[in-house]
Order: C-alpha cells, then structure tokens, then sequence
C-alpha cells in the first residue's frame, strides 16, 4: 500500500517542520509524555521566590553536588 502525502511549503515554514511517525510511536511518546501544569497566584509566586533563592544560593557557591540523600549529613 503506497499513500502520497502532499504538504505546502508555506506550512511547513509556519509550523516551523513536519514529524511522521508510526501511530504505535505517537501512542508512546505521549504516555511517556509529563503533564504541564500551570500555577497561578499564590502557589506561582512562592514557587518563583524557591526558583530565585535556588539560583541566588547556586552562583554565591553555597550549593553541593550529591549523589544521594544519605550525603546530606
């Protein structure tokens, strides 16, 4: 079985490309897919103030590297 797919050029550029691939593949990569969830208010900007503290405490050198929890104490 042979089908012709025929694709303008122009949406191909809007879209910014084309991915073909077998359904049982799409059907897999979107269970593997992690939701996206969106915070608001309260709950976006405690988490905004974490991401800043993380970043600020990364760049003054007060971070480590660990490879477990038990190289926390």
């Amino acid at each position: 079985m042979s089908t012709t797919i025929t694709l303008s050029q122009k949406t191909v550029r809007q879209q910014k490309g084309v991915v073909v691939l077998p359904v049982e593949e799409y059907q897999r990569l979107l269970a593997a897919a992690v939701p996206t969830h969106y915070l608001t208010g309260k709950a976006a900007t405690k988490l905004d103030k974490l991401v800043a503290d993380g970043l600020r405490e990364y760049r003054e050198g007060k971070t480590r590297v660990i490879k477990s929890l038990a190289d926390l104490d």
